[in-house]
């Protein structure tokens, strides 16, 4: 996995396709084996049994449909981190995923909301799911401004890239090249949409969303310098290292960023925290298999506009949860726009390397 993991280009020993899913059909079969088990506990009945199987398999598809950018935005980070680091965020990095994000952060934010210590909160969602989802769903807004204002940066800082040099949207994308040369010009962007947005809100609801969305801006930055400051002192003290600490953390804070949204939209399935974490974590493992895929395979080189597809899915993410402050979009519209995108910059990949070809021959 090392040798593969460290590099960009196609490993000439690379494992078949579904040798990668490997851990993630066995997390999958044990999964639904533990939410059918959980459904006979819950009702006593093959129907009820059935339902929480059914509900599993649902969250698992939710999650999945939902990362494919992440997946990606994982890969085009990988590539550039160090074999210690790379094996180290496909392992405590799922684990925190999983764990952390899955279980932990929905505790979290009810510990916060409700000002209850953990073990309350997690006896609220074992005696009181009905409560429990309640101050989750009361919590959305905040999350959701914090959410999307750290995706909508992440997204607009690959295309405010002066050195970007390829684009699938010419007319938009060199435009935004030529523009990235002037310092701060995505947070003022941001900071803009930030400001419209929150005019629609009343006062109370306001002041809650531009709170949020500025701390998840402010998150954004401090990631990007805390990052670069970690990895600067790497690089003195390990020569030729890149891509450490400071990247993990940065790829951290995305997948909680991309989590937000997911573990939401979960609680609109059912309200038992258990079930959440098993649907989820099962489509968590497929997003690290798809990430060692896609780095392994050297897909994000093989195809030139993949990664434009990912970023402007995570764009489009961050607008949808900045619209779920006024509006319910289901989950199923995210997830599809997410995949729409990305499918047709792979299809836009294919037609360039076929005219490639054609072209050399």
């Amino acid at each position: 996995m090392e040798n593969g993991l460290s590099s960009p280009g196609p490993s000439p020993d690379a494992r078949p396709l579904l040798r990668y899913f490997t851990w993630a059909f066995i997390v999958t079969a044990l999964g639904l084996i533990l939410g059918a088990y959980l459904g006979w506990q819950m009702t006593g009945t093959v129907g009820g049994m059935l339902t929480i199987f059914f509900i599993c398999l649902v969250l698992a598809i939710l999650e999945i449909s939902l990362s494919f950018d992440n997946a990606i935005v994982n890969a085009n980070k990988l590539k550039e981190m160090t074999p210690v680091w790379q094996r180290r965020f496909l392992t405590w990095g799922i684990l925190i995923a999983v764990f952390g994000m899955r279980i932990v952060f929905p505790l979290l934010i009810v510990v916060i909301a409700a000002r209850i210590g953990p073990w309350e909160a997690v006896v609220l969602a074992a005696a009181r799911p009905e409560e429990y989802a309640r101050i989750m769903h009361d919590a959305h807004l905040p999350i959701a401004a914090f959410g999307g204002t750290f995706l909508m940066m992440v997204g607009l800082s690959f295309f405010f890239d002066h050195e970007k040099d390829v684009h699938w949207v010419r007319w938009l994308e060199s435009k935004m090249q030529k523009y990235a040369t002037i310092r701060g010009i995505e947070v003022a962007l941001v900071l803009s949409l930030i400001l419209i947005f929150s005019r629609f809100l009343d006062p109370v609801e306001s002041e809650v969303f531009f709170k949020s969305a500025i701390w998840g801006l402010l998150t954004f930055l401090l990631v990007e310098v805390l990052g670069g400051l970690l990895d600067s002192t790497q690089e003195t003290l390990v020569a030729g290292a890149k891509g450490g600490l400071g990247a993990f953390l940065y790829l951290e804070v995305l997948d909680a960023s991309f989590s937000f949204d997911g573990v939401i939209g979960a609680f609109a399935l059912t309200q038992n925290l258990f079930i959440i974490a098993i649907g989820l974590g099962i489509g968590a493992m497929y997003v690290r298999s798809m990430t060692i895929m896609l780095v392994e395979k050297g897909t994000l080189a093989q195809y030139r506009y993949l990664e434009h597809g990912a970023f402007y899915a995570i764009i489009a993410l961050s607008v949808i949860m900045f619209l779920q402050s006024f509006v319910q979009i289901p989950e199923v519209v995210t997830g599809l726009g997410g995949a729409a995108l990305i499918g047709v910059s792979l299809w836009s990949s294919i037609r360039w390397n076929r005219k490639t070809r054609q072209a050399d021959a």
